[in-house]
């Protein structure tokens, strides 16, 4: 999936040169450093392409309806803070989440967040002083810039690798493997991050 636009250079830059900076302060261990983001698993199932035998007919049964929506924090170093729902997660939801968040920390900690309008309202952004003087930040991604989030390729490895076929039979098998995987993630499965990813 491609963005709709194009980031401003000046901004991207900008932002990117800060990030950077982030990132070098989280490596030396002054800070914590999260990138967010939620994303959905459906019971009709995540098929981005696929090939067969000229002689075979391949199948993945799936059902609709069901879904369970995840709204996680991922640092390099594979810490993973999760929250599941079969709920819509919204603003209230990441307030919530964020919330919690801000009084369980015991450094600067530094969430990084895309411009979607549950991460960007104005009830969230009310609540920054609050959580800044508990020592949590909220940095914006540069509009346009999903490839910065470095949790996206967690979700992608959880569609096309984790999660398999027989997982979507049902919306309970489905909803077991989600929060098996996520339970899992930091002790027996990781992502290997380059550091040099920007």
């Amino acid at each position: 999936m491609r963005p709709k636009g194009k980031p401003n250079a000046e901004v991207y830059a900008l932002r990117k040169e800060a990030l950077s900076l982030l990132e070098n302060q989280a490596e030396i261990g002054n800070i914590e450093l999260f990138y967010a983001d939620e994303t959905r698993f459906s019971e009709q199932g995540y098929v981005p392409y696929g090939w067969q035998f000229k002689d075979e007919e391949v199948a993945i049964e799936v059902s609709k309806g069901k879904s369970i929506n995840c709204f996680g924090l991922l640092s390099r170093t594979n810490r993973f803070l999760y929250k599941i729902t079969e709920k819509n997660i919204n603003s209230d939801f990441v307030i919530e989440f964020l919330d919690d968040l801000s009084l369980n920390i015991s450094k600067f900690t530094f969430v990084v967040l895309d411009n979607a309008r549950i991460h960007t309202a104005r009830k969230v952004k009310q609540l920054f002083k609050i959580w800044q003087k508990r020592g949590l930040f909220i940095f914006y991604l540069p509009p346009y810039s999903p490839h910065l989030n470095i949790i996206e390729r967690l979700w992608k490895e959880m569609k096309q690798g984790w999660i398999k076929p027989d997982d979507y039979k049902s919306a309970d098998d489905l909803f077991f493997a989600v929060n098996r995987i996520c339970s899992a993630i930091g002790n027996q499965l990781f992502i290997k991050f380059s550091m040099c990813a920007f």
